[in-house]
């Protein structure tokens, strides 16, 4: 496949890179009292949008890929959207329609899983326990239950991961409910020979789904807890949710704790030879390191996974194509080609991407289509900043200033023509529903954005700032027909703790010093998709055929602001 990029047939590249600057979680909100990005001093971000062309970019739903329009955005579906300059059908879609069609149980995937179910192997099923439609469907894992009951599996094993995150912060029992009436109501359609149930579980944050590697006890701590049954037992997944509650009422749900359902002869549902799993999760990034537990082979140093079961284990999906992780699924992923990334590195031009641990894999992985590695050695540098392992409300600065120094140097090195950086603060602090803090974490983007620009100004060159979605815009849960605030029983706020469906900014930063007034189309239905095509003119570049189109439009008569 050619990789051929044209020179623009107007526009020159700037003498400076091109620095693209994703503010992650970081939307357009009502700026009310629930929106931490209004609350907050920021003005250099201020200064930029009062001298500068800005636009809203939708950054949710149909828009990124996704089933609908109340499908809130996330990261993952953001960066993919924004590195391949193009709208893909992602996962949450990928699996409703394989599902509507049959196809997830018509593959040889599906039916191994049967075949050792019906020699009397148990399927157990992993994943996020929500309808938050970021990681996870609780109606996905519906329809994998009731397959397996209507194609004669008799043992089935539920391992819930609370959410907490993408959903209300204190919602778990309202999705375990339903769990459990729906496991009583298919056991008992089967009689004595059928056992459906939970089996273990825990938060989210604490509990199997850890990601970019940053700790490996995370998932330590679940495998432990599915496969050999370890942890701490309760007769029910309730049982073990009200009592972490009872213990500490401040407790949120992604926060708790793993648990182990027993009963009179211990663990109800280890993991064994002659078992399946399947990870019901559709998205990437949290579904890695878990399938490697399972498929790694004795070169596995992460932890010791003690006696290890033969299983089959299969993803929903196929979270790396590249790595082939894991090596069975029941869905095929999306197949995000031609990104702008490879379009970059195959014409040589040097490419340099940074971010802290929890959103490299974002300007990475994610950016280029769910690809691992690089397209090319000698074009590409990614720097990972280690993020530290303390909850993030207690250090809402995190990673920024140093993600910034390794940012500034690349800009002054004269190296790179593009730039990508992440500031992981107001998503990863937004999903704390600490509204104080969450203020604190767009002010310090914002007291590095002022370093950014600065540097990149003496540079000549061109900043395009925006974000994949909306988090700390909305820190508490508003009514959907009024718009209310909603309040507990205290009158408090109700914190909100997920992403949101408001759109994010845009905004054009040009420093280039060359003849040219650029300015930004104001159109409703641009969303990120727009910006890869963008960036490519802004490098002096022609964008690829069925790239979505640039935001870039004509020239304006005014002369050209100077910002902060």
């Amino acid at each position: 496949m050619p990789f051929d990029l044209a020179k623009h047939s107007t526009m020159e590249g700037p003498q400076g890179p091109v620095v693209i600057v994703v503010m992650d979680g970081v939307g357009l909100g009502s700026r009310g009292e629930d929106d931490a990005v209004a609350l907050a001093r920021t003005p250099t971000l201020d200064g930029l949008l009062a001298g500068h062309p800005h636009c809203p970019l939708r950054a949710h739903g149909t828009a990124v890929g996704l089933p609908s329009d109340g499908d809130m955005g996330n990261s993952e579906v953001g960066h993919n959207a924004l590195g391949a300059g193009r709208v893909f059908a992602q996962g949450a879609k990928l699996v409703n329609g394989a599902i509507q069609t049959g196809d997830l149980f018509g593959g040889e995937v599906w039916q191994s899983i049967l075949k050792r179910g019906r020699a009397g192997g148990a399927l157990h099923l992993i994943g996020l326990l929500s309808d938050g439609n970021v990681h996870s469907h609780i109606d996905h894992l519906f329809a994998l239950i009731r397959a397996a009951a209507d194609r004669g599996i008799h043992r089935l094993f539920v391992h819930p991961l609370l959410d907490g995150r993408d959903v209300p912060e204190s919602s778990a029992l309202i999705y375990v409910d339903a769990l459990e009436t729906m496991l009583t109501k298919v056991s008992d359609a089967g009689g004595a020979d059928r056992t459906y149930r939970i089996a273990s579980g825990g938060g989210r944050m604490v509990v199997t789904m850890d990601r970019y590697e940053a700790d490996w006890t995370i998932v330590e701590r679940g495998y432990n807890a599915h496969v050999h049954g370890r942890g701490r037992a309760f007769a029910s997944a309730t049982e073990a949710i009200e009592t972490y509650r009872a213990e500490d009422p401040d407790l949120i749900d992604q926060f708790m704790a793993e648990f182990v359902i027993t009963d009179e002869n211990g663990p109800v549902g280890t993991i064994a030879d002659g078992d399946s799993v399947v990870y019901f999760n559709f998205r990437g990034d949290r579904a890695l390191q878990i399938s490697r537990a399972f498929e790694d082979g004795d070169d596995f140093d992460k932890f010791d996974r003690g006696q290890r079961p033969d299983v089959l284990y299969a993803g929903i999906m196929q979270y790396d194509g590249d790595l082939m992780i894991p090596q069975h699924f029941l869905v095929k992923p999306p197949a995000i080609e031609r990104t702008m990334g490879e379009y970059l590195a195959r014409n040589g031009v040097a490419q340099f991407a940074c971010a802290e641990t929890q959103k490299f894999g974002h300007v990475t992985y994610f950016w280029n289509g769910n690809r691992s590695g690089k397209f090319d050695d000698d074009a590409e540098t990614y720097v990972e900043v280690p993020s530290d392992r303390i909850p993030f409300e207690q250090r809402p600065w995190m990673k920024a200033a140093q993600v910034t120094d390794a940012v500034v140097e690349a800009v002054r090195s004269g190296r790179y023509p593009l730039i990508r950086v992440n500031y992981a603060n107001g998503d990863m602090v937004g999903h704390t529903g600490n509204r104080e803090a969450t203020i604190l974490a767009v002010q310090t983007v914002d007291l590095c954005l002022a370093r950014l620009v600065k540097a990149v100004r003496r540079a000549k060159g061109v900043a395009l700032i925006t974000a994949d979605h909306g988090n700390a815009d909305q820190m508490y849960e508003r009514n959907k027909k009024t718009g209310a605030i909603k309040t507990d029983d205290h009158g408090n706020p109700q914190s909100k703790t997920s992403h949101t469906l408001n759109p994010v900014p845009c905004l054009l930063v040009d420093y280039s010093e060359l003849d040219r007034h650029l300015t930004l189309r104001q159109d409703p239905s641009a969303g990120l998709s727009n910006v890869a095509a963008t960036v490519l003119e802004l490098l002096g570049y022609t964008p690829p055929e069925g790239f979505d189109a640039s935001l870039l439009s004509g020239s304006v008569d005014e002369t050209k602001p100077v910002a902060p």
